[in-house]
């Protein structure tokens, strides 16, 4: 068998997906030289070449295309080796690898906390990103559960609601709409908003409910972040659509207000998720049915 290395095919496999040998360095937490060593590594253990430069990013050969779909599922095989030998072990130790979509971070760190106390000895792996590259993590099994906003539709998955996910329209304090009551939708499309990036599954939940009500949405800017978001809000540069998990601190210290129209906050739901096939491990299993069975309460007291 070829010298390879599970660190060298996880490196490859990073630098395919952001086509860029320093924002995998940024995604791995290590050097570019550390990147470029491992893959020449690679290259020197199959004697062919997996990556060339494209411009200024970096594309795949026609080897390193090949190699890459078989890795993939290698990985997937591996991560299902884990869970088969983790049932011999139960629920003293294991470790899950937890995706969840941005605004989910508001609340996951409390429900891994309260996790933690429950199954000692846990080790969770936790990746953030925005609903496109989640799916990514889902789709490629790197992923033992996503928590995301809304269930996949073109991956055979079995995704499980756990909590409510309710969604509004919020503004500065001092904002016109905000002291008039059970406004129409129709008005929103007279003012500007601040929102997500493309890729959000707030972008596309909002995008979805503009359309809805025949709408036009008007954004003057977008930016990758809730945090951002609420900042630009509070000064005033536009309304924003934004799930009401994330800004309860704003809402209760005045700094946020919510914009009274008809029908909202639009009600949603928090879903774990996991491809059909994929077999959990214990502690993925637990961890799954502590969310079904007391995250959505522990989240509502908490917030």
């Amino acid at each position: 068998m070829r010298p390879y290395t599970l660190k060298q095919l996880q490196t490859f496999m990073e630098v395919a997906r952001q086509r860029s040998v320093s924002k995998a360095a940024e995604r791995l937490f290590v050097t570019q030289p550390a990147v470029s060593m491992q893959i020449r590594q690679l290259e020197e253990a199959f004697g062919v070449p997996l990556i060339e430069p494209v411009g200024r990013n970096i594309g795949l050969t026609h080897a390193g295309e090949a190699f890459l779909t078989h890795a993939i599922a290698a990985m997937g095989q591996l991560k299902d080796l884990e869970a088969l030998m983790a049932e011999h072990v139960g629920l003293k130790k294991g470790r899950i690898d937890l995706a969840v979509v941005s605004t989910a971070k508001y609340f996951i760190p409390m429900l891994l906390v309260r996790f933690g106390k429950l199954c000692q000895g846990i080790d969770v792996q936790l990746k953030i990103d925005n609903r496109e590259n989640i799916l990514g993590l889902l789709a490629r099994n790197e992923a033992d559960l996503v928590v995301m906003g809304r269930a996949p539709a073109n991956l055979d998955c079995e995704a499980t609601p756990f909590a409510t996910n309710p969604l509004a329209i919020v503004a500065a304090p001092d904002h016109a709409l905000v002291r008039r009551k059970n406004l129409p939708f129709s008005v929103l499309g007279e003012h500007r908003f601040v929102v997500r990036e493309e890729g959000s599954g707030t972008r596309a939940a909002m995008e979805r409910l503009f359309a809805e009500h025949n709408t036009p949405l008007s954004v003057v800017m977008e930016m990758p972040s809730n945090e951002t978001i609420k900042q630009a809000v509070m000064a005033g540069m536009g309304l924003s659509f934004l799930s009401m998990r994330t800004v309860r601190h704003e809402l209760a210290s005045g700094h946020i207000a919510l914009v009274d129209i008809e029908g909202m906050p639009m009600m949603g739901n928090w879903y774990v998720t996991h491809l059909s096939h994929k077999k959990l491990s214990p502690a993925a299993r637990a961890f799954k049915e502590f969310l079904i069975e007391q995250g959505g309460g522990l989240m509502d007291s908490w917030s």
